[in-house]
């Protein structure tokens, strides 16, 4: 790729991470029926804005309530390398009470760890077995776009969960990548 066009991809990365990343907040704070409580951060090559609505319990702002958990509203960012890889291989849950042992879901990644998903437990959700492993059709379009990123590291990619009550299991699960075209391949996938 040469120098101007990758100055013009990188160009093109930064507008879709904040013009995106704004929307997204917008959407989210638009359908929710508790206050939230954004918070955006990087891990590696990947920006997180999670909705850590237990800081507002723990402060006292809200009342506690066992029917919000924290969540992530959306994390985005460019695939790594492999060496980036590597360093990421341990996962835990946001909140380890979930369901994770119904045997239909799994531990899914927000954002695989094959293209630089962060190991922190914010990146880890419940996730359905048959989307996560490719085993449906709209399983073997989601695998195929995260291969997509990982055979091209530096590819800007975002994973947007949209979730339907205040739970931290997303009803369906938007994913992007910007291929080298540079047009945007999104799809909604089914949680």
């Amino acid at each position: 790729m040469s120098a101007a066009r990758l100055e013009g991809r990188t160009d093109i990365t930064l507008f879709l991470q904040e013009t995106l990343s704004s929307l997204w907040c917008d959407a989210y704070l638009s359908t929710g029926a508790h206050q939230a409580n954004l918070v955006r951060f990087r891990a590696g090559t990947f920006e997180y804005i999670c909705d850590v609505y237990s800081d507002l319990e723990a402060k006292g702002e809200v009342a506690y309530d066992q029917t919000v958990q924290d969540r992530v509203v959306a994390a985005f960012g460019v695939s790594g390398t492999t060496e980036a890889r590597i360093a990421r291989r341990s996962a835990r849950w946001i909140n380890p009470n979930e369901q994770a042992a119904i045997t239909e879901r799994d531990h899914g990644h927000l954002i695989a760890h094959c293209i630089g998903g962060s190991g922190l437990g914010l990146n880890v959700f419940s996730q359905d077995r048959k989307l996560n492993r490719g085993y449906s059709a709209q399983g073997k379009i989601y695998r195929r776009m995260e291969r997509y990123c990982q055979e091209r590291p530096g590819t800007f990619c975002f994973s947007r969960p949209i979730y339907v009550d205040g739970s931290s299991v997303p009803r369906w699960l938007e994913f992007g990548v910007l291929r080298e075209d540079e047009r945007l391949w999104i799809e909604v996938f089914e949680n």
